[in-house]
């Protein structure tokens, strides 16, 4: 299901915001114990021209758009470093 989660994360940033950088990686493992036993835990980080002279709660907001619908179905946890190439 992860691996899945990842590659849709992926997908969707990808088609929304064409980063030049992106990584995402699962860090469920670093919340195991608590609610949702650490699932839908995820860091991205992204480079996009899209930030560009952006705010950084811009940026996160141009992210939790691309997601759509996995931030109340799949993501439990995200932690984003939105950065512009300059």
């Amino acid at each position: 299901m992860t691996l899945a989660m990842v590659e849709e994360i992926r997908q969707r940033l990808t088609t929304a915001l064409q980063p030049v950088e992106l990584d995402v990686v699962d860090e469920g493992y670093k919340h195991a114990g608590h609610a949702n036993e650490g699932k839908g835990h995820f860091h991205v980080r992204i480079v996009s021209a899209a930030f560009a002279g952006q705010l950084p709660i811009k940026r996160h907001r141009l992210v939790y758009a691309a997601l759509g619908e996995l931030m109340d179905h799949g993501i439990h946890a995200l932690s984003i470093d939105a950065k512009s190439p300059d």
